[in-house]
This record gives structure tokens, sequence and C-alpha cells, in this order.
């Protein structure tokens, strides 16, 4: 019997990836090429739909060419929520004032929408009950009302689509103008069954998007997995190197796509706290850029400062809660290349090459495990630094996108071991920034018990062993490291129909890699850390006070 195989394509935030994956969830081939990403002024940020197109087409090429075209049962992608505007004949629709139209995707991370959201919380329309209470200027509805106050003739007046990114790589490879209920439930506020709720986008200043039965931003919808279409059109086929009517599974956001790549691994045997329980006891977090914080429930549940609850958006007909970090692998990154000895860190780096590969981060953690030669855990060295980790706002459970960043116990050094520190604490306040959406998901009514990590952080041990400490709580790490990837394949699969729904699909090809244990005697260190982590947010809020004019 011939093999079957299935595509996944993970578009992130500054790359395009590609897997062939086997029926039985293994990556048989992978690829990647850069995106290009412009920076027009502060906290804007664009792309082009273009060029994320074209990309995919090439590592898809890439990954199959050692197979038949007749072995590729089905494909899938999944991409950031990144906005995409086209005009009346799908071509693309500038986003920026300096009218280039091939930049005309506003990125999840871009800001420049941060007035616009708040004046969409302060309206407090009942939609916001499932936002957290909060609309952030990452979601959809202040980006487009910002388009439409700044950019009126340039762009709104153009456009006759928007898109979030997902739905748009499905459009381009089917021609079928379905929107994916992950997309629109998670980022548009729709509410199925209801659907969109007109008085919203009217009360916001919106309701041109009423036209011809909300036509601009999707009147169709349907659950991730859903097969759209005809499959594959002849152009695409062709663009993409598949034959034609290969089916097209509906899509996720990227975060969404990690959640299925990792939360339906089979456990038994593991000695987990989640075994012989339902995927409701687990919570996927994919690390990269960002974090996103996935946790499901079979009844809506509440949590305020937490995206959610939305139905269908990951697993079909469970109830999807999303916490989330702005910036973490970018946030890491950022204080390791600032600070006075990177460039000796590199140097180092590359001298000791036969141990860490040139990684800065494999030496970082190698240098830790020195400076604690004497010390009972890496963590205890960090018990005089505390990051408080929101550089670029706070996603959840706060919700507030004006918070910053605060680093307490500096010296005038600057040597290769306080760099070493820094990038410690950071990665503790990180894992304290989980715990605290944990807990605010416990509180509303989570019975989580077991984390399930992936994404490019997840390969970071001293990340992943820190997460288990803070939180007490076991991680899981899949075999197949490229989840997110995985999950789009996911999609595929269950678009070709050789998997009868989501959940058997992601059962069959999810697996559990490696499992690391939280170190209980640090319990009585991260108590005291994470109250020392609350308190730096309400030092941040009382520095606020004092300052804000009388």
């Amino acid at each position: 019997m011939a093999q079957l195989y299935y595509v996944g394509v993970d578009v992130g935030t500054a790359s395009v990836r590609a897997a062939l994956v086997t029926r039985e969830g293994l990556l048989r081939s992978t690829a990647e090429e850069p995106i290009s990403i412009w920076e027009p002024q502060s906290d804007h940020y664009v792309q082009s739909s273009t060029e994320i197109w074209e990309k995919c087409c090439t590592v898809v090429q890439k990954v199959i060419q050692d197979v038949k075209k007749d072995e590729v049962r089905g494909i899938g992608f999944d991409a950031t929520c990144s906005l995409v505007v086209l005009d009346q004949n799908f071509q693309p629709v500038p986003v920026s004032q300096d009218g280039d139209r091939q930049r005309n995707v506003v990125m999840w991370m871009d800001h420049r929408a941060a007035e616009q959201a708040a004046r969409i919380t302060n309206a407090g329309h009942k939609v916001l009950s499932r936002v957290g209470g909060v609309m952030s200027p990452e979601m959809q509805p202040p980006k487009l009302l910002w388009l439409k106050e700044n950019l009126k003739g340039s762009c709104w007046s153009k456009a006759a689509h928007f898109f979030d990114l997902p739905d748009f790589l499905s459009w381009k490879a089917t021609g079928c103008l379905t929107r994916s209920l992950c997309t629109l439930v998670c980022k548009w506020t729709y509410c199925p069954p209801e659907g969109w709720d007109p008085s919203f986008w009217t009360s916001i200043g919106l309701e041109d998007l009423l036209e011809n039965n909300f036509s601009k931003i999707g009147s169709v919808t349907c659950p991730p997995g859903t097969p759209l279409g005809d499959g594959l059109t002849q152009e695409a086929a062709a663009d993409l190197g598949l034959n034609p009517g290969t089916a097209v599974g509906a899509s996720l956001i990227d975060a969404h796509a990690g959640g299925l790549g990792v939360i339906g691994a089979d456990v038994k045997g593991f000695h987990l706290p989640c075994e012989d329980q339902p995927f409701t006891a687990r919570m996927a977090m994919i690390c990269g850029t960002s974090t996103c914080h996935m946790a499901i429930s079979e009844q809506p549940l509440f949590v305020p400062g937490v995206w959610g609850p939305c139905l269908s958006a990951m697993v079909p007909d469970m109830w999807l809660n999303e916490g989330g970090q702005s910036a973490t692998g970018r946030l890491i990154e950022h204080m390791v290349k600032g600070h006075a000895a990177y460039a000796q860190l590199q140097e180092q780096a590359r001298r000791s090459c036969a141990f860490t590969g040139g990684n800065v981060y494999s030496y970082l953690n190698s240098h830790l495990r020195t400076l604690a030669d004497s010390c009972p855990a890496v963590d205890l060295l960090a018990s005089g630094l505390h990051v408080w980790p929101d550089f670029h706002g706070n996603r959840s459970p706060l919700a507030d996108p004006t918070l910053k960043g605060m680093v307490i116990g500096l010296s005038l050094s600057q040597t290769l071991d306080d760099l070493a520190l820094l990038y410690l604490a950071t990665i503790q306040g990180l894992a304290l920034g989980t715990l605290h959406v944990l807990e605010a998901m416990r509180e509303a009514g989570h019975d989580i018990r077991t984390l399930f990590l992936c994404g490019g952080l997840s390969k970071n041990p001293l990340f992943v062993q820190i997460h288990a400490n803070a939180t007490g709580l076991p991680v899981v790490l899949p075999d197949q490291m490229e989840a997110v990837i995985l999950g789009a394949a996911v999609l595929g699969a269950c678009a070709s129909q050789d998997y009868s729904s989501i959940q058997e699909a992601m059962g069959k090809m999810a697996k559990v890699g490696k499992v690391v244990q939280p170190d209980h005697e640090l319990q009585s260190f991260y108590e005291r850390k994470y109250k020392v982590f609350l308190r730096l947010f309400a030092h941040q809020r009382e520095y606020q006070a004092i300052m804000s004019p009388r």
C-alpha cells in the first residue's frame, strides 16, 4: 500500500515553513523561507501577502519533490492573525501612509490601533465578554477602524476584502471565500451560532461592513479542517506543485495549529496528572516570538483578561480560552542582544562551537550551570534580579497594552555573568507570567494539570524547565518538535477524510516526546518570586498614578 502524506504550511512572524507529514504524524521533510517585515513607523509592522504566498509555494515544492503528487492527500495552512487587505479584483491595497500596494498586511504585533482599541473597550459592547472584557490592538476591529480613520482614501475606500492571513491562504489555494471559525471567532468578534452582531460594528463606526451580508469580512464560516470548495484550484496546484483537487482544510491561527499538534497526544504510561482525564486538563503553550496559552472546556468559561470563550475555534464543539504574552522569544532576544556583553557572548559561543553549536542561548545555559556550580539550582542565581516582562504590553490576564517592562536588581557591572543572569531572570519573568495566566484560568473554572509546549522556545531546555518549576506542573514536549506544522497537516488529513474528525486526527498524529517534571524543592523560591512579580505590577500602577497630571 502506498504511503499517504499531508502537507502542513505554517506562516509565522518572520518565516514560512512547510512539512510533508505521514499518516502517523512523522515529519518526512521540512523547508523554510524568510519573509520580509517592514516598520514604516513606530509600532507599525507590515508585510506583503504576495510575497507570503510565493514563499508558501516555494517551501511546498521543496518538501514534496521526492514523492508522487498522488500520494499527497491534503494540505492545511496556519498563519499569524494578521490583517490582509485586497480590492474588488483581489489585488493588494496599501495599509501604510507610504502607499506601497505590495505592503498590504497589518501584522498581528502592529499596535498602531491602541487608541481605537481603548475606545472600543470603553464603549463596553456585549461582544467584549468573549475577549476577556478588553479589546486588544492585536485584534482586527481596532485595526479596521484605524484604517478607516487614517487611510480612508488610499485604503478604506478601495478595500473589498479583509482577510485574516490564515483565511487569505485558504482562499488563495481554493478560491473559496468561506472563513474559518478559528479566525473570525478569536479575532473578529464573530459568535456562532448567531454570527455577526451588527450593533457592534455600527457602534464603533464601521457600519459599512454590514453591506452585502458582511461580504467584506466573511459571510460563510466553517470549523477548522472542513474541506474547502473543490480543493486546490488549477492555478494554485500549479503554483504549489500538487494535483488540482487536493483537499484543503479550513485554516487555523498559528498558535491554534500548535495546540492541535500537541494537546491530543496519547499520554498513557507517562504517569501524568492529566492521564485518564479529558483534554480539558491540558493547556497547550505555543512559544515563539510571542506565547499563546490555549485551554479548552466543554462549557463556556469567562476569564477576565483572557480571550474567549470561543466555540469550535481550535477543537470542533469545544470552547477555547486563549491567554498570551505579546513578547517572549522577542523579549529574550531584546534583552540578550541589547546587553553590553553581547559581542563577548557571541565570541565565546563561537569558540565553544563543539559543545553549543555556536548557539548563544545554549552557551548561556551552559554558562549558568557553571555559575551555579556551588548552588543547589540555577534558578536561585536570580534571587535578587526580577523582571516584569511586558515590554510590549500585557495581553493577559491584565489585558493592558500600555504596561511597560521593569528590571529590578541591576548593578554597574556589564560582564558576561551579568548578561547570563539577566537572561535567566527574563525567562523566570516569562514563566511567572504563564503562572499569572494559569491562576486566572483556574479561578474561572479550568482544571489544568499538565502543560504541553511547542514552538521555538520549547527547544530551549532552560525555558522548559523553569516553566515546570515556576508553575509546579509537568511539561510535555512533542516527539515532532515542529508541532505547529504538524497541526496544519492535521487540517489537511481531516479535509482528505482519511480521518473522521479533528479529534481523531490529532489523537493519531500527535505523540509525546519527552516529559519534564518540576523541581518541587524550588516551590518556596517561586512562591516568593511570584509575590515580587505581582508587586512589580502594583508598583508600576502606583508610579503611573504619582506621575499623572492632577
